[in-house]
């Protein structure tokens, strides 16, 4: 797995330690999401707003994901994304209730137990290709 850069882990460390460690998973599965697929490139991993952002920089196939949480609500994680594409609308449609979401911008889930894994997979490797599959 790629290092993480000395700002954005600084950022990591700033979290509440279940969304910490939870993010670090999805961190995990965006860096493993691209090394399995050559369409998206190496991830840029850089500070957006003060959260951790994953960008494809090098191939432009994907829209950017950020990793924090709501302010305030220190026992959930949250995946952001871009509230101009249609990300949101799209998982909605596909898992509703399965997850929580906050307006056109985010996935929200809880910072510790069980998650379902293959449908955030799923949500991550089409934030990384949406691009593509706008063309």
């Amino acid at each position: 797995m790629q290092p993480m850069p000395q700002d954005v882990q600084a950022a990591f460390d700033a979290f509440p330690p279940a969304v910490r460690h939870r993010l670090a998973d999805i961190r995990a599965m965006i860096l493993g999401i691209a090394a399995g697929d050559p369409r998206i490139g190496k991830i840029t991993e850089a500070l957006k707003w003060g959260e951790p952002a994953y960008l494809t920089e090098a191939t432009g196939s994907g829209s950017t994901i950020r990793l924090g949480y709501p302010r305030g609500q220190p026992d959930r994680a949250a995946i952001y994304f871009i509230c101009r594409t249609t990300l949101l609308d799209m998982f909605r449609e596909r898992f509703g209730e399965d997850f929580q979401y906050e307006g056109t911008r985010a996935v929200l889930l809880p910072a510790s137990g069980d998650i379902p894994r293959g449908s955030l997979e799923f949500m991550l490797a089409m934030a990384l290709t949406y691009h593509l599959a706008r063309k």
